[in-house]
């Protein structure tokens, strides 16, 4: 594997090119899960919210469950994802502002490791909260799917891996954890309003059903109302899966691009 060597006054900087170290890439994400193991509330926010908030969306439709099961698979993989955005997000901006990641990348660790790693750690975080979400949804509040839980388990997860991505992107651009937290209404609510959760994308005024056929949260709710509707995984359903793995994947690349080491 080559390197490239920067000197800046009397400081030497080794950084690793070429294809990511699954050595490096586990490392990174094994001290991220340490670090977030010491912030309970953290852990208790990304386990706990999306459960709460399901919990709470089905007692508010007691009298109409049907409405629970209409909305309630789109919002098993909407909740996912603004949780781990958020949570992503702050913990990134938050390595940048402390000099963490200054020196990080001051080591032999490449920007491909060092994203890889967080999208590693937050990943798992990722597959233990989307299960908690689906389990709680599926065999105790009674949501009633035609199809199997383990694909409404798979969207949960892709579409809480594609907030981790985007989270991981726009920690880049902000200088603050309030600046952060400014690009959820940017990034997050234009794509909950033309996802097809309150109405039918085809419905829509054909400029803005042009642009939510771009948006992957889109694609995140036509796969759980896929699962919702059919016994059989359709050719549909197996597009929107992998558009939304697609988008995760360029985001982290577009997140590895632009990471930097400091905030100006």
């Amino acid at each position: 594997m080559s390197t490239t060597t920067t000197t800046t006054g009397t400081t030497t900087a080794t950084t690793p090119t070429g294809a990511l170290s699954a050595s490096r890439t586990t490392a990174t994400a094994a001290r991220v899960l340490r670090q977030l193991g010491h912030d309970p509330r953290t852990i208790a926010m990304l386990m706990l919210i999306p459960c709460v908030m399901l919990f709470l969306l089905r007692y508010v439709f007691d009298g109409s469950p049907r409405t629970f099961d209409n909305i309630g698979a789109s919002l098993l993989g909407i909740f996912p994802l603004i949780t781990m955005f958020l949570v992503t997000s702050i913990a990134t901006l938050r390595e940048r502002t402390s000099g963490t990641l200054e020196r990080l990348l001051a080591m032999p660790l490449g920007k491909g490791d060092l994203i890889a790693g967080y999208a590693l750690a937050f990943g798992t975080l990722a597959i233990i909260q989307s299960a908690l979400a689906t389990g709680l949804a599926v065999w105790f509040l009674g949501l009633d799917v035609t199809g199997s839980p383990w694909l409404l388990l798979l969207v949960a997860l892709l579409d809480a891996l594609l907030g981790t991505a985007l989270g991981l992107f726009v920690s880049a651009f902000a200088a603050s954890e309030f600046q952060a937290v400014q690009f959820m209404p940017a990034v997050i609510f234009p794509q909950l309003l033309l996802c097809g959760l309150f109405t039918p994308r085809s419905s829509m005024h054909p400029a803005l059903e042009a642009i939510s056929d771009v948006l992957p949260m889109s694609y995140a709710v036509d796969g759980m109302n896929e699962v919702l509707k059919h016994t059989d995984m359709t050719a549909t359903f197996v597009r929107d899966v992998l558009i939304v793995a697609g988008c995760a994947l360029l985001v982290l690349g577009l997140g590895a691009a632009t990471l930097r080491r400091r905030t100006a």
